[in-house]
């Protein structure tokens, strides 16, 4: 009896199948097999440049890689927000961002051609802060409730500083006039450094940022701490009162910052990061460290921190809309 000749294809292609499978699967678990760049779209000294350098080294040894934090500024982040997007999305290239460029200066079309939540994805939120409300000592009040009454009675006549059109100091200055009844002049500056030492020198009066970058003034007596933007003092300024025993409950004036990828990154390697993210942010030690300077770190993965975004960026659009703003 004889029989048909087999075809050896089918098995050729099942024996290379067969090889190939460890191979592909070695490529995903050898990930990251070089260093990961972290881009901060802001100059050094604010508080993106301080979170993402809150985390890069561990978030790097806990990725059995080095993870390299890069300041890319101009254009008030777009630089930076480009670099990342036109970078390669395969995990090496990623964005430290905030919620005054992220979602307010989104709401305010002050990114161009850029839409954060169509061009990139979240990894994992780092911090989640009130932000710190300031004078310079020459005005003379002593608390928030103060400063509103002050700046009633001078419309127009009080300038605060802002790290450019659409950053969360601008549109929490102006959800705060429209909550406040107060009008103030707007002057935008590039940076947090540029805008602090205006503040120091008296330039401009009234500023609002994280904790991170003016704690330190503050201890020093060259700003007046007038408030925390929340309805509960700041655990970590405790002598600091809040927004609301000043009167102005629910601002929702929290300054986040998160890491993202650029739209296309694999979903393995945003999920290994935001899980070795995670395991950072648990360590003590590291949580010490950024209580001390005013930030509070507070991990959300990256589905929460999806519907975040999308949230603020409404609520946002309805500042613009309410306040009659415009880019330029």
């Amino acid at each position: 009896m004889t029989h048909a000749p087999v075809s050896r294809r089918p098995l050729l292609a099942a024996t290379l199948a067969g090889l190939a499978a460890p191979a592909i699967l070695h490529a995903q678990e050898g990930f990251p097999n070089r260093p990961i760049t972290l881009v901060v779209p802001a100059p050094a000294g604010g508080g993106t440049d301080y979170s993402a350098r809150l985390v890069a080294e561990p978030l790097g040894r806990a990725l059995g890689t080095v993870m390299v934090v890069e300041n890319r500024t101009g254009g008030n982040d777009v630089v930076g927000l480009n670099a990342v997007m036109q970078a390669r999305p395969d995990g090496y290239t990623l964005l430290c961002g905030y919620c005054g460029t992220m979602a307010a200066r989104a709401a305010i079309g002050g990114l161009g051609s850029i839409v954060p939540m169509r061009d990139f994805v979240p990894v994992g939120q780092i911090t989640d802060t009130p932000q710190l409300f300031v004078t310079h000592p020459s005005v003379p009040i002593t608390s928030f409730r103060e400063f509103i009454e002050y700046a009633k009675a001078r419309p127009g006549e009080i300038s605060y500083a802002s790290a450019g059109v659409g950053s969360m100091h601008h549109m929490g200055a102006e959800l705060l006039k429209l909550r406040a009844g107060i009008d103030m002049l707007h002057v935008p500056y590039r940076g947090t450094g540029e805008t602090l030492r205006d503040l120091i020198a008296g330039r401009v009066q009234f500023y609002m940022n994280s904790p991170p970058p003016l704690t330190p003034l503050v201890r020093e007596g060259q700003l007046r701490a007038l408030c925390v933007s929340s309805n509960e003092r700041h655990p970590g300024l405790p002598d600091i009162p809040s927004a609301a025993e000043q009167g102005m409950p629910d601002l929702a004036l929290n300054v986040w910052f998160s890491i993202f990828a650029p739209r296309g990154t694999p979903d393995s390697a945003t999920r290994l990061i935001s899980a070795k993210l995670e395991q950072v942010l648990a360590d003590p030690g590291l949580r010490r460290r950024a209580f001390d300077a005013g930030a509070l770190v507070a991990p959300l993965g990256r589905e929460a921190m999806a519907v975040r975004l999308e949230r603020e960026t409404a609520a946002w659009s309805e500042v613009v809309r309410a306040a009659g703003l415009t880019v330029g």
